[in-house]
């Protein structure tokens, strides 16, 4: 006799009945639509999360050093968001220092846009359509509504939890699988997001045939970058296939239009001279498994074959297998041999006793250690190590499966043992590539124009940043975006 199912509709009239009280309890109207949504986050909670997240934003220094184009597209976002109903939220718009393509919204009136967007959009009124949709976002609350259904189903989780305690083994699973869930809107969101965007750029004076382009642009940026490979915008905005055509029926239903709509062209584009493009070699780039930090003047080779990366806050290295990592970032703490006593001193981890010595001149300690993981995952087994460099120290810390450590220990230390000052004036020197503005002086095409002129990018990626093909032709007078300088920009999208 087996009792797993002793009470299946108990359990289930429970948490139908919980998930009901709660939905009943948890509705509001739509600010933007008039509708009735479910909302268990009020707008104060909305107003709280936003700011959080933008204070954490500047302090982590992911803002775009640049002035006059933060206090253009905060005036040009302002007045967009002057249109919709919500004007009286705190609107705070910001360009963010990232080359990936991608635009998203924050609860309670904080709108993010990439430099990487704003290199592969063609006139103001591209970027109108860029900050309305996202406008779009929080006038309808879609955060919070997506936030609110999370937690319902978290509430429902839960007590599957308590009604059915075999559940329980699968909560870590299951809260992950929510989390990824509330990354994206729904594709109805995503419609009610492009029509209040054109709302709004039309009553901000703003010609929405101009819409379609930011869409197929992003679509042609997809396809260049590779198979899988999306924009960012793509990680929280799903696209569905025929979004252009269905933004061309909007604006059919918007008919007729106000005269004499901003397009404006050659002002959008001339204030992205000089802007930098691909990424800041200066943050540190890699040269194939080499990773070279020309502000902080180091250096480190990754094993041959291992997938890498470079964020704000650490480098990192992960093997073919994906069953050993190398991760490089800051440490706290005044020398080498502090920090690797207030690492073996962290809870969970049983170390051996740490070493001190020098790695290519610089002071440096170590030491072996395992960490126990959550549930029944293996224990880790790996190597740390910290080198005092430019009045910093550096945390490398190597590591893998206990039982397959010993496979990868002499080259996860090797690797290790190669961090280094950097004195190479190449290095030292280099600048990132830049978008410069080149003003066509006679009849020409895009092809001849790129091969009088050359770039650091490929002819078709140039197309791309333009909106053209390589073919296109171009007038006296007509403004062309060029990319120069820079070690690695080809790797941009």
């Amino acid at each position: 006799m087996t009792t797993r199912n002793r009470y299946p509709m108990m359990r289930t009239i429970h948490v139908g009945m919980l998930l009901a009280l709660l939905a009943a309890g948890g509705c509001a109207t739509n600010p933007a639509t008039g509708g009735r949504q479910l909302m268990l986050v009020s707008q104060e909670q909305e107003s709280q999360m936003g700011r959080q997240q933008d204070e954490q934003i500047l302090k982590t220094g992911q803002v775009y050093e640049d002035s006059g184009l933060q206090d253009y597209v905060q005036d040009l976002g302002s007045r967009l968001a002057a249109k919709s109903e919500r004007p009286e939220l705190q609107w705070t718009f910001r360009v963010l220092d990232d080359e990936i393509v991608n635009a998203f919204a924050a609860p309670g009136g904080y709108i993010y846009v990439t430099r990487g967007i704003l290199s592969h959009l063609n006139s103001e009124a591209e970027l109108a359509t860029v900050l309305g949709h996202e406008i779009g976002h929080v006038t309808a609350r879609h955060s919070a509504n997506q936030m609110s259904k999370q937690q319902l189903m978290g509430m429902g989780l839960a007590v599957g939890m308590i009604l059915e305690p075999a559940v329980a083994a699968w909560s870590d699973v299951a809260q992950a699988g929510l989390g990824l869930a509330a990354l994206k809107f729904s594709r109805d969101d995503e419609r009610q997001a492009d029509k209040l965007g054109l709302r709004y750029m039309v009553g901000a004076g703003y010609d929405p045939y101009q819409a379609p382009e930011v869409f197929d642009m992003l679509n042609r940026v997809s396809r260049a970058s590779g198979a899988g490979a999306m924009p960012g915008w793509a990680s929280t905005h799903p696209q569905p296939e025929n979004r252009t055509r269905l933004i061309e029926g909007r604006l059919a239903e918007i008919e007729p239009l106000p005269p004499n709509l901003t397009v404006d062209r050659r002002g959008y584009l001339q204030r992205l001279d000089g802007m930098v493009f691909g990424q800041d070699p200066r943050e540190g780039y890699f040269e194939g498994a080499l990773f070279l930090h020309p502000d902080l003047a180091f250096r480190i080779e990754f094993p041959d074959g291992w997938k890498t990366h470079n964020a704000k806050d650490l480098v990192a290295g992960v093997s073919p297998n994906q069953d050993a990592a190398i991760v490089l970032g800051l440490a706290e703490g005044e020398s080498a041999l502090r920090a690797v006593e207030e690492f073996v001193r962290t809870e969970s981890v049983r170390a051996e006793r740490p070493g001190t010595g020098r790695i290519n001149g610089l002071q440096a300690a170590w030491a072996r250690f395992e960490v126990a993981t959550s549930g029944s995952s293996e224990a880790l087994a790996g190597r740390a190590l910290f080198v005092q460099h430019g009045g910093k120290v550096y945390r490398i810390v190597g590591y893998a499966p206990r039982s397959r450590w010993s496979g990868h220990a002499p080259t996860v230390e090797a690797s290790m043992q190669t961090f280094a000052r950097e004195t190479d004036p190449r290095v030292l020197n280099v600048q990132p590539a830049r978008v410069r503005l080149v003003q066509v002086d006679s009849e020409t095409t895009l092809s001849e124009l790129y091969r009088r002129r050359g770039s650091s990018l490929s002819l078709e990626k140039i197309a791309l940043l333009n909106d053209l093909q390589p073919s296109s032709k171009l007038a006296k007078g007509d403004l062309v975006k060029l990319v120069v300088g820079g070690p690695t920009v080809e790797s941009a999208p």
